[in-house]
């Protein structure tokens, strides 16, 4: 007897075929809809800058044309000088002020408070505890609280009310800074690399500026481009501190005044949007030199190696 061999029926080709995971099918939308959104906030966040620059370029009577004007025109000379005149022929010093001011704000906040925060990341002193929480607690102090002390101790002990030194002294070693320098230190420093250069003979100082310094760049590139950003547009310190005359006005007092201050009568809009741009490209230019290094310092740490 003889056994005939088993039938299997035929095999569907779509039963047995490998179907891709949802998720693979769910990425290329996902992905596209995450480009449309980052096209879109690109867009929302440069098309203002776009329009300052064009309509500084316009002429008074066609800035508040109605569609607006979309491409550069021919009246830029005319707005600056139409902006000397109306600071006096002060523009381009105000400008410098405010530089003068912002720079020696950031680079004394740069060395000071890296140096407190290496102090305090790799030494060990008595007190170091309470010392660090002090500063931490002067965190929690509004700012405003703080103006009509600081005007005091300017005017009555110091004698700088009206200078520039009021603006750029006292943030000199703040507590954020310290704060910032302290934790990346301890977190990017290990202390067996300051011990390996003591033994090399290096000197405390030649450790902060050998080794330290350039370990700790992008911190510092974050910190100095949020300490030059908050001092050059320091409106209400340079307003306290009386910095009102012509020659030793900051830009962003200068565009106050030329807009006929809270009420905006007889503005000339094309000088104010003349200064505006003249406030905004250092801004500019100095997120775009250190861009790199502040992604850098704010991402460092999100990525486990």
């Amino acid at each position: 007897m003889t056994t005939q061999p088993l039938k299997t029926p035929p095999l569907d080709s779509s039963a047995t075929s490998p179907r891709p995971p949802r998720r693979a099918l769910r990425l290329p939308v996902g992905r596209a809809a995450l480009w449309v959104f980052v096209g879109i906030a690109c867009f929302v966040s440069v098309v203002p800058f776009y329009l300052m620059f064009v309509w500084a370029s316009l002429p008074t009577d066609q800035i508040f044309a109605v569609p607006p004007h979309l491409w550069f025109g021919s009246a830029a000379v005319e707005n600056f000088n139409k902006m000397m005149n109306a600071t006096s022929g002060m523009a381009l010093r105000q400008f410098w002020n405010s530089l003068y001011i912002s720079v020696l704000a950031t680079a004394t906040t740069l060395f000071f408070c890296s140096l407190a925060g290496f102090a305090f990341a790799m030494y060990e002193f008595r007190g170091k505890a309470a010392l660090f929480g002090f500063i931490l607690l002067t965190m929690l102090i509004p700012p405003l609280v703080m103006d009509i002390p600081s005007f005091l101790v300017m005017n009555n002990f110091l004698h700088w009310i009206g200078t520039p030194r009021t603006l750029w002294v006292p943030g000199m070693a703040n507590a954020f800074g310290i704060f910032l320098m302290r934790q990346y230190i301890m977190s990017a420093l290990p202390k067996s690399l300051i011990e390996a250069a003591r033994l090399d003979g290096a000197t405390e100082f030649g450790i902060y500026t050998k080794v330290v310094v350039p370990l700790i760049r992008p911190i510092l590139a974050t910190l100095g481009v949020v300490t030059f950003v908050g001092s050059w547009n320091n409106f209400k310190g340079a307003l306290i501190m009386k910095l009102s005359e012509d020659s030793t006005m900051t830009l962003p007092l200068s565009l106050r005044k030329i807009t006929g201050g809270a009420t905006n009568i007889n503005a000339d809009w094309g000088a104010t949007l003349m200064m505006v741009v003249l406030t905004v490209i250092p801004l500019l230019l100095i997120f775009l030199l250190a861009s790199r290094q502040v992604i850098s310092g704010l991402t460092s740490g999100a990525v486990k190696d």
